[in-house]
């Protein structure tokens, strides 16, 4: 059982949903990075919930604790371990509960022999998303300062669908811009993101969830970041995005459209200006070989539907092991992307951070 990920920079999760604090430890950072906390709370504060009627009415605010690695707001170069207390759970939500269909209640049995800490869905839950947005919220200020950008948007949700990221570098940087000043759903359309809203509110007044797509571009990644076959780019941010709860597919650039496509037209034309080579085309979506070609890292991920609804469900109660009818109280997100686009923005900062510092070193990280 292994809740660490990273090489040259490492994250350990750890926490459960109505224990008393969920946190994590990064290592792996070079001593002397000036870390922003007033930014960082703003970053969390995309996934606060309780802020919308959208969203679960559990309001837990989040204010970042943290232990180690950091002084008179540098780091130190030790473990940066970090914690944010659990103050607005209800366990007796979840009391004599049977399996959730859609939920890890039944693989968690089978793995934890009916130890595991079910309330709120433990260990499984969304909550651990808070610790691995301030992870990634740190690893984005140290890239930012390398003039690396990350930025994500609502692709689609439902049958609603958003702006899509540009594939021309200057118009991309201009709609990360943007999206950065947003207040809102981490949309680019004012009119998709009406739409939306819509969408998510009639699926909870009918005590239902609906799913979609978010998409995240980043710009100002060098070229020759990420190894062939085991460490690829793809690879690495995937299987952090993969960790977000919910997430059931991730595609890079064209993606799934290659399936479709001849190489005549799926190919990325080199090009040469000013002594600099590029593509004409980003279908490969900033990587070739799994390294970075210089080019706006693209990437989707598909969430699906959150399984907590009001809506009846069959089931199996596991500790009679006999057929149930579910219908769930308690509260619960009708639509987790607008809380998840900054959880997916943190998951590739801190494996881009972890590939930059296995190809440049841990001094690289500095600002100066």
């Amino acid at each position: 059982m292994k809740n660490t990920i990273g090489n040259g920079v490492s994250f350990t999760l750890f926490g459960e949903s109505h224990g008393p604090a969920v946190g994590g430890v990064l290592d792996g950072l070079s001593a002397g990075i000036p870390l922003d906390m007033q930014a960082l709370d703003a970053f969390l504060e995309k996934r606060r919930p309780g802020k919308s009627p959208l969203a679960t009415a559990r309001k837990e605010q989040d204010r970042l604790c943290i232990l180690s690695g950091v002084k008179d707001g540098f780091t130190t170069g030790t473990p940066l371990a970090f914690m944010l207390e659990n103050t607005d759970a209800r366990s007796k939500d979840y009391a004599a509960i049977p399996a959730r269909p859609g939920h890890a209640d039944w693989a968690a049995r089978q793995k934890y022999a009916g130890f595991e800490d079910g309330r709120g869905g433990g260990h499984f839950s969304g909550r651990l998303t808070a610790p691995l947005t301030a992870a990634g919220g740190i690893c984005l200020q140290i890239l930012q300062a390398k003039g690396v950008s990350i930025g994500t948007h609502i692709h689609r949700l439902g049958a609603c669908a958003d702006t899509p990221f540009s594939q021309e570098p200057a118009e991309l940087m201009g709609q990360l811009s943007a999206l950065g000043r947003k207040t809102g759903l981490p949309v680019l359309s004012e009119e998709a993101g009406r739409q939306m809203e819509a969408a998510i509110a009639a699926a909870a007044k009918e005590g239902d969830s609906v799913g979609g797509v978010l998409e995240t571009a980043v710009t100002g990644l060098i070229g020759g970041v990420g190894e062939p076959f085991f460490d690829t780019v793809e690879g690495v941010l995937a299987h952090l995005v993969f960790a977000i709860p919910g997430v059931k597919g991730v595609e890079f650039g064209l993606g799934f459209g290659f399936g479709q496509s001849r190489g005549s037209a799926a190919n990325d034309a080199l090009c040469i200006q000013n002594g600099s080579v590029y593509t004409a085309t980003n279908n490969s979506g900033g990587i070739n070989g799994g390294i970075s070609n210089g080019m706006p890292v693209l990437l989707r991920a598909a969430y699906r539907p959150t399984p907590s609804i009001r809506k009846a469900q069959p089931t199996v109660d596991l500790d009679r092991m006999e057929p149930v009818t579910l219908e769930l109280s308690g509260r619960h997100d009708p639509c987790i992307l607008p809380r998840a686009a900054v959880v997916q923005t943190a998951a590739c900062a801190l494996g881009l951070l972890d590939l930059c510092t296995q190809r440049f070193g841990t001094l690289w990280q500095r600002p100066f």
